[in-house]
């Protein structure tokens, strides 16, 4: 039986991997007067009186909304809400697993980016937080950008941001290994949510050199078929503006990201890269080059998105420690600063002891992970002015 059959199976076993399990007890008349009416209705007055209080008389401070329109789903595409919904729910098991953040699936039926804007701030206040899940760009840039103009929660893409924090901690390392540092010249393949993060983030930690590149070619200036986002990336990546194709943008880089479409590096591109390299191929469930082929080419560091390979780079290193941080100190935002220090503090778990080429990251089932994740946000939230406790 192949993983894809064995997962079939127990999720027609499992039917969802979440489910609702009461905090109280009810089993007389006064649990219920406790819990329900009469007695609710006290608790109720006083959020009424005060908003904040609904963060510590609900579940509301503990809970997240995973929010997708099914139109990025995995390598899957735009399959729909529905067929998303296995995604979802498995994000929400994931959070509880990792960080014991209750999450909950919230699948919608609208590629209009307004629609669904109005749509999740309407049930933001049942919310501790917002996580937006596979959906596409370059709509997903602005459905979190009009959310988190008007929600007093924080908004975190988890496909832009959690991916560019687990990468960031994974460079981090991977030029301590090849003895190089940020003055690395980055290519990054896949201009879409993730790899425009991914660049965003990487300037913001202090690399300095990082060029993408998109279906239509090296991300450039004055290029006619780039879009408001990829405009806006031109401004800032691409320092000796060239133009052309992949195998161009990767000649003497030192480093390759790879957030795009399966067996698209060769052998000779990684060849054609500095002594030395260092390659994430990242596409899921294929990667851009397989990893036994890219080190026979000479990348000395090698990480993907697969758990069936070393060097595992996955979202799952930062989305829960970043939520559970956020909602412990009740953050309005998740701002750069805490990005930046979840990625510190992911790197910092491998000591210099232990690191080496296959090994510069955590492992997901690290349990160290989701606590010092946390600890770091909490301490970037206070520290940038954002945390409301």
């Amino acid at each position: 039986m192949t993983i894809n059959e064995e997962s079939l199976q127990k999720h027609y076993e499992w039917q969802g991997k979440i489910e609702v399990v009461p905090r109280c007890k009810i089993e007389d008349r006064h649990d219920l007067s406790v819990a329900y009416t009469p007695g609710v209705a006290e608790p109720c007055l006083v959020i009424n009186k005060d908003y904040s209080k609904s963060f510590e008389l609900t579940r509301r401070g503990n809970l997240i909304a995973v929010v997708t329109d099914g139109t990025a789903v995995l390598g899957l595409g735009d399959i729909g809400p529905e067929a998303g919904m296995p995604v979802m729910e498995g994000k929400c098991a994931l959070f509880k697993t990792f960080a014991d953040v209750d999450a909950f699936p919230i699948c919608v039926r609208s590629k209009d980016v307004d629609e669904i804007v109005r749509t999740v701030y309407l049930i933001s206040g049942s919310f501790g937080g917002i996580n937006l899940e596979d959906i596409s760009a370059p709509r997903c840039f602005e459905i979190e950008r009009k959310l988190k103009e008007i929600c007093d929660i924080p908004v975190f893409h988890d496909d832009q941001h959690g991916t560019a924090i687990v990468v960031a901690a994974a460079l981090l390392n991977a030029v301590k290994v090849v003895g190089k540092d940020k003055s690395v010249r980055i290519t990054i393949c896949g201009a879409g949510s993730a790899g425009c993060s991914i660049a965003r983030h990487l300037l913001n930690i202090g690399f300095k050199d990082v060029t993408l590149v998109d279906k239509g070619g090296i991300v450039c200036k004055g290029e006619s078929w780039l879009n408001p986002e990829t405009e806006k990336m031109a401004e800032i990546t691409n320092l000796r503006h060239m133009k052309g194709t992949l195998a161009d943008a990767m000649k003497g880089a030192d480093v390759f990201v790879g957030v795009s479409a399966p067996g698209i590096v060769t052998e000779e591109m990684i060849k054609s890269m500095a002594p030395r390299a260092i390659a994430f191929p990242m596409a899921n469930p294929v990667p851009e080059i397989m990893p036994e082929l890219a080190l026979n080419a000479g990348a000395e560091v090698v990480g993907t998105g697969r758990s069936d390979f070393r060097n595992q780079i996955n979202n799952v290193l930062a989305f829960p420690g970043i939520f559970r941080g956020a909602l412990d100190c009740r953050a309005s935002q998740i701002n750069e600063e805490m990005k930046a220090a979840a990625s510190y503090a992911l790197a910092g778990l491998v000591s210099d002891d232990e690191l080496r080429a296959d090994y510069i990251i955590p492992p997901a089932t690290d349990k160290r992970v989701a606590e010092a994740v946390a600890r770091a946000t909490v301490g970037a939230a206070k520290k940038s002015g954002v945390a409301r406790i």
